[in-house]
């Protein structure tokens, strides 16, 4: 620790103005962290030029050598040396710094390559010559003419060759290539009518790691192909279309089943008028849509766009651009939470497919030998012959054998007034274990858990009838003083309307103390302190907090459980049918409370798949 000297000293420090080089070396600093960071600057500025192909070379992950073609609209050769420069942009004219409307506008990405970098532009704009402009380290070449078609190329050699004490913080080739197809792939999300191409030309077999096609149709069908490509098919087919809109916010994308799940929030894709960012406000909102759905150690997967006026969100506050701060976040955050739980309500029963594909691959049939001839089924019967399970039989069948199995087989009992076809979930055929309803469908059948299926049902019916009654509040004899910091305390004093909803009656104390006076009655007895601490950490992580809400809820859902149909409790038909029934009418009971899915859906073409009778 250094001791301070009490005598003045003769020599003060001297204010100098830095030269440009400098300035430049220490804004790449804050605008270009790594390899990746390069490439999303020259990507988005292909973007703001309107580009429709756009190219990215790499080798060794970026590190020597980066190269973005596209075909926008190109620089003039006047202009090159003028890009070059510091806070020189096309992109804003200064007038308004909330009105941005572009990926780029600070003006900084450029000259903060080129300072640290070999960075070389190519680039002709139509019905011109095109020109090129070499930098290196800082010191800026002529322009002069050079070959090249409509559009322009961006070669950046050598990063961080001026400033090799950066060298040392890079990560491996590997991890930094990674770094660099993330960045692509969410810059694809955001524009699925651009086509992207990522190659890796590091040794003399360059590789294509990425490619994405431009897309075509309306704004979702596009983005829905662009997600199948991205995220992958399984994220597509078991993700819900989002489209709402609120006081001139929009918000558009697909979010997954909740059992489409995740063990971290890898699969987590925010955009905000197009531009990739990660927000901690938003995030939040994410989390707070689907705790009910999930555990608390397993993540949502989607990809969310939200779109508003520039003027009503702040994209200036940070220099890489990836924090954004709105001027109403409670309304960014109400339109996200709303619009996810209405599309998850409206997904009723449903549950992922990914849930029949683990079944299935861990269901293999049985070998044989080999050379052995295969020996093949009966063809698949007739429609009339496969419709037939569906009516009560007049005989017992296997009934009679039932009382030597754990499977209990009945007669179902007789649906009125519907197709049996039309049953999403089909009529009971049997129950396995006396835990597990065997039902058929029109087009496969249905594998259901009974004490999760209806443990899900009691615990949407108690959060109904406590939605209509509210959360009772029990007043305490002697209100509990909780100190915290002067911060601490306006912010939760901000949500004590929130909080007095779930029962929660706290007030200010004087000075950085707040007074509970009253927790929830379903809690029981609480350490309010321990609870308002949880709350702060919560608001802390994500912006919001559940904390309250969830605890409530937890008891809810342990009273569901120990109400609801017990392991091991024979059923008879049509109880088993009335489940089913009430499964299908009942919003989220396609999962239990913990995430997990209530029931398992196979399709007669992969159980004959089992079987080689494709």
């Amino acid at each position: 620790m250094a001791v301070a000297n009490n005598n003045i000293s003769d020599l003060r420090p001297v204010i100098r103005q830095l030269d440009e080089g400098a300035i430049n070396r220490i804004a790449a600093g804050e605008v270009v962290e790594r390899p990746a960071s390069a490439v999303k600057e020259l990507v988005e500025n292909a973007l703001d030029a309107g580009a429709r192909r756009v190219t990215i070379d790499i080798a060794d992950g970026g590190k020597t050598l980066i190269r973005v073609t596209d075909d926008g609209c190109g620089i003039a050769g006047g202009d090159l040396a003028l890009a070059l420069s510091r806070h020189a942009t096309s992109k804003i004219d200064g007038s308004d710094l909330l009105n941005i409307h572009t990926f780029g506008f600070r003006g900084e990405a450029l000259p903060s390559l080129g300072a640290v970098g070999r960075l070389s532009i190519s680039s002709r704009v139509p019905g011109a010559d095109a020109f090129q402009i070499k930098v290196e380290g800082g010191a800026m070449g002529n322009v002069r003419p050079v070959a090249l078609n409509t559009g322009t190329v961006v070669t950046l050699g050598d990063l961080f060759f001026a400033t090799p004490a950066r060298l040392k913080f890079m990560r491996t080739d590997r991890a930094e290539a990674q770094a660099i197809t993330d960045i692509i792939k969410r810059l694809a999300m955001a524009e699925p009518f651009v086509r992207f191409e990522l190659r890796d030309i590091s040794n003399d077999s360059p590789r294509t790691v990425f490619v994405a096609e431009a897309q075509s149709g309306d704004m979702f069908d596009a983005l829905h192909g662009r997600l199948s490509t991205v995220l992958g098919r399984e994220f597509a087919d078991n993700a819900l279309a989002i489209d709402a809109e609120r006081d001139g916010l929009h918000l558009t994308g697909y979010a997954a089943l909740p059992t489409y799940s995740r063990g971290s929030a890898v699969a987590q894709y925010l955009f905000v008028n197009g531009r990739p960012v990660r927000d901690k406000l938003l995030v939040g909102a994410l989390r707070g849509a689907y705790f009910d759905f999930l555990s608390r150690d397993r993540h949502p997967a989607a990809a969310l766009f939200l779109d508003c006026d520039p003027t009503l969100v702040d994209v200036n506050v940070h220099p890489a651009k990836s924090e954004v701060r709105f001027r109403d976040p409670a309304l960014a955050r109400g339109l996200i939470v709303s619009a996810l739980r209405h599309a998850l309500a409206g997904a009723g029963h449903r549950a992922s497919s990914t849930v029949a594909g683990g079944v299935l691959e861990a269901m293999q049939p049985e070998r044989a030998d080999a050379g052995a001839p295969r020996i093949y089924q009966m063809d698949r019967p007739s429609l009339g012959l496969r419709a037939a399970p569906y009516q009560t039989p007049q005989h017992g069948g296997f009934a009679e054998m039932a009382h030597d199995y754990s499977g209990q087989v009945a007669a179902p009992a007789p649906v009125q007034d519907s197709d049996p076809h039309d049953l999403p979930l089909g009529t009971a055929r049997g129950q396995v274990h006396e835990n597990y309803i065997i039902a058929q469908t029109a087009t496969g059948m249905v594998i259901v858990d009974q004490h999760a299926a209806h443990e899900r049902l009691v615990y949407e019916k108690l959060k109904r009838q406590m939605a209509d009654t509210g959360v009772a509040a029990q007043a305490l004899l002697i209100p509990e003083i909780v100190e915290l910091s002067h911060n601490d305390c306006a912010r939760l004093l901000e949500l004590a309307e929130d909080l007095a909803r779930l029962g929660l009656g706290i007030e200010a104390f004087g000075g950085g103390a707040i007074a509970v006076r009253e927790t929830p009655a379903i809690l029981g007895e609480v350490n309010a302190e321990a609870m308002i601490k949880d709350i702060l950490d919560e608001l802390d992580d994500l912006g919001s907090s559940q904390t309250v809400q969830a605890r409530i809820e937890a008891i809810l859902s342990r009273v569901a459980c120990h109400g609801s149909i017990r392991s091991g409790r024979w059923m008879r038909a049509e109880e088993m049918n009335a489940l089913l029934r009430e499964m299908e009418a009942t919003p989220h009971s396609g999962q239990c409370n913990h995430g997990r899915p209530t029931y398992v859906e196979l399709k007669l073409a992969d159980i004959e798949r089992l079987f080689g009778r494709t």
